[in-house]
């Protein structure tokens, strides 16, 4: 064995290191009987952290008009 298979990482060392740099997950699951697609859900989501460095997406948004209130 190598020191980097023999390595232990803690489960929070690893989130922390995959929300620092962010996950993207997809994945597609279809539920079929007899050759028929009945449900089919798509997953696209992307998980990160977010901090003074990385500012939120949603504080660029412009804000609502009195009309769309």
């Amino acid at each position: 064995m190598t020191v980097v298979e023999r390595r232990e990482i803690a489960l929070v060392d690893l989130l922390d290191r995959l929300l620092a740099g962010g996950v993207v997950i997809t994945g597609d699951v279809t539920l079929r009987i007899a050759d028929v697609d009945l449900v089919r859900i798509d997953l696209n989501a992307l998980i990160s952290s977010v901090n003074a460095s990385v500012p939120s997406p949603f504080d660029m948004l412009p804000e609502p008009s009195a009309k769309e209130l």
